[in-house]
This record gives C-alpha cells, structure tokens and sequence, in this order.
C-alpha cells in the first residue's frame, strides 16, 4: 500500500440536541419512489404519455413495487413531485390536479395506492408559487394542509421557491403546525435549510422540531460529480448537520438516481453505500417498470437496507479522507460499526486500503468479526488488531463493511468523539 495520509475529524455521536417532530413518522430513514430526477416536469401526455406527470405514471409504479419485490425491500411511499396541480386553485381556494393528467383526482390515487399496500406522497411550495411555477402554499397553509388530509395523502414535500428567504422559518413551522391540526399522520419532508444556507446558518434546533427530514443542498443529478458534490458539502458540514439527525428527523442528500443513465455501477454501489452510512431517506428516481437487473439487485440489497434502517438512528459521517481515499463511519445497534472505504480516484484500478488504518480499528481488541457486503458479500471472519487485510476498492467504487468488536469492554463509538488529528503513514 503507498503512503497514505488520513485526517481524522471531530464530531460528537451524542443523541441529537432536540426534540423531534412530535408526529410519531419517520422513526428510521423513509424509503420509497419519487418522480423529479427521472420524470421532472414532463406534462406532455399526448406525446409520451408513458413518462409524463400523470396518474398513470404512479399507479404503474405503485404496481410494479408491490410485482417486483420493492414493497417487500421496505420501500413504501410513491411520490409525486412538481407539477402535478391545475395551474389555478378552485372556486373554494383548494388546490385541485390537473384533470387531464389526473382524471380521478388525488384521492382516487391514493385509495389506489393504499389498496396496495403502499403510501402516497405530494408536493407543494411554502411560496407564492412552485419552483415549476404552479400555485404555492403562501396564503394557503391551513387551506393545503386540510386538503391533503381530505385526500388522504401520506407524505408532503415542500419545497422552498418564490418566499424571501427571512420568512422560510415562519412558512414552514406553520405549515407543520397545519398538518398536525388535521390529525391526520403526514410525513413532513423540508427543504428549508437548502433555501436558508446561502443567507446564514441555519437553526437545526428549530428544523428538527418541524420537519421530519430536510435538504440541506443542491438537487441531484443523474451523474458522478453531483453525487459527489452532495457527499463533499455534507462532509464539510458534518459538525453542523449530523448532530441534528435520528429518529423521527433525518438529513435528505436527495434521491437516488440507481438505475439511470449517468452512473456506472461501481458509482451507483457508492451512492447506495453512503446514503445507508449518512441514514438518508432512500428515495429512489428512476423508472422501476425497466431497471436492470444489477441496478435492482442492489437498490434491494437487504444487508445494505439493514444498515440504512438501523434502529439505534445514528447518522454515520466521514472520519478519514487522504491517498484519494474516503473513510466514512456510522455507529449501529449490537454493538457493531459500519465502515464504508470510498475509492475517489478516477483512474487506473482496483486500489489496495489496509482495513487497519479505519479509525474505529481502534476498538478490535484484541479482535473484530468482519462482514464486507459491498462490493459482494463475503464473511471475513475473524481479525486481530494487528490484521493485515486489505481492502481492493475499484475507481469511485466502494468496499461497504460492518464490523463487531469481540472484547470483554464495549467500545465508546456510541457517546464519544474523536477529539484529535490522527496521521497514519
């Protein structure tokens, strides 16, 4: 192995600082399907109407989710982003679907889904208007809120376009407080952070006890950069955000894009790896009526789902970064740790990482039990210490890991942070 250099960071794994939402959602990371990435804001349903913003659409999927094994992997929400409405409100103020493209109404799609066994998620704006241009949520708080109970909906997203930015916090903490007037259980998913950065800090305290997961950046894109431009932002910003997540309110890098066009398979086991590492809600945007079958297997994989959903809700966050290597960490129940070694190099091949150089090494000893998942399974077995494995990691790949101390002393992962700089030649 050539000489490497890791930086290890400082961040405290205490429980989060504040309440969650009270709403009794999103105990572990939400998974399911939402449109925006694959579909965006295709209302042409003359031309293409297998792909356009239509009833359709979400009653297929919601098909092919049941048919093809995605309710049973623990995905249960479909989800309808922008530009599903009229682009004017009824005569009562209501928002109401286009009718075209939803001729049965809301409801009638959600007793759809439900009747599948599934959930149904929509979209609004805390603004004026969407970022599409359709009617906003400003003025209209109580008005949506009432109207999604009535239709039954399970999940809102909204969003955060056209409202001043020093308003952001007072629209979304209303609006939480209208859904939760209706009494019926909605997830609250946010983007008031994302909106808030480029002015100043945001106040996680407050967002956690409004929303029930929040974006923090940029949208993805169905490409390597964008992914990787989610994972460098959330890095640098670990100390602020990770602190803020577990049950009931999570951090949202935004969806998955597995299964698309603009990743290759080494990059799509990267993305699914950190999102499980960072216990982001895992919402795919894809189309699940044709998916490879590699794509499939691996957004299905139920150790790294496993992970995702692990009930001690701790988000994971990168300890070690140096020789093109990324080392990324998150505490688990039963005592274990899931490590992920991300390769960041773009070039040459497979490239060799010393498992002894992770930072929560440390606690094998004397010895740890090994199960790499990614990128295939294989039970390591026992290692000392001292072990000498390697680890090969393909260019922009990923070796996904869980590891469980055997010692008399239960390791301080849970409540402790590395408090120093750590340099491994």
């Amino acid at each position: 192995m050539s000489k490497t250099v890791l930086l290890v960071v400082s961040l405290s794994l205490m429980s989060p600082a504040s309440e969650a939402l009270d709403n009794g959602l999103a105990l572990k990371p939400t998974m399911g399907w939402l449109h925006w990435e694959r579909f965006m804001c295709n209302t042409d349903c003359d031309t293409d109407p297998d792909n356009c913003i239509s009833e359709r659409l979400y009653m297929q999927m919601a098909d092919v989710m049941v048919k093809e094994g995605w309710k049973e992997a623990g995905y249960e929400y479909v989800c309808i982003d922008d530009c599903w409405p009229s682009l004017q409100r009824d005569a009562r103020g209501r928002l109401q679907a286009d009718p075209k493209r939803f001729p049965g109404g809301i409801k009638k799609l959600a007793d759809y889904v439900h009747s599948k066994g599934l959930k149904l998620g929509i979209y609004a704006d805390v603004g004026e208007k969407t970022c599409a241009g359709y009617p906003g949520s400003l003025g209209y708080y109580e008005t949506d809120a009432q109207t999604f109970a009535d239709w039954d909906v399970d999940l809102l997203k909204f969003d955060g376009c056209n409202l001043k930015w020093t308003l952001l916090g007072e629209g979304y903490i209303n609006m939480s407080k209208a859904l939760n007037r209706t009494g019926k259980s909605i997830l609250y998913s946010c983007e008031w952070p994302l909106y808030e950065w480029p002015f100043q800090k945001p106040n996680y305290t407050a967002i956690r006890e409004t929303c029930n997961h929040w974006r923090n950046f940029d949208d993805v894109f169905d490409s390597w950069s964008s992914v990787k431009s989610i994972l460098d932002w959330t890095a640098s910003h670990q100390d602020t955000v990770v602190p803020s997540a577990g049950p009931g309110g999570w951090n949202d890098p935004d969806m998955l894009v597995i299964g698309n066009f603009g990743l290759s398979h080494d990059q799509q086991e990267s993305q699914m790896a950190l999102w499980a590492i960072m216990a982001a809600p895992l919402l795919m945007s894809n189309d699940l009526r044709d998916i490879c079958p590699r794509s499939k297997q691996l957004l299905q994989n139920k150790r790294i789902i496993e992970i995702s959903q692990d009930p001690l809700g701790r988000q994971g966050y990168r300890t070690a970064k140096g020789n093109s290597f990324e080392v990324w960490e998150r505490p688990l129940s039963k005592n274990r740790l899931a490590v992920a070694v991300l390769n960041k190099q773009e070039i040459g091949g497979p490239r060799g990482f010393a498992i002894s150089s992770v930072p929560g090494w440390k606690y094998c000893d004397p010895q740890c039990n090994v199960t790499l998942i990614l990128p295939q399974y294989k039970e390591m077995g026992v290692q000392a210490k001292e072990s000498k494995l390697i680890l090969y990691v393909n260019p922009s790949g990923t070796a996904l890991l869980t590891v469980t101390p055997i010692s008399k002393h239960r390791p301080h992962w849970r409540k402790t942070s590395a408090k120093h700089d750590q340099i491994i030649l």
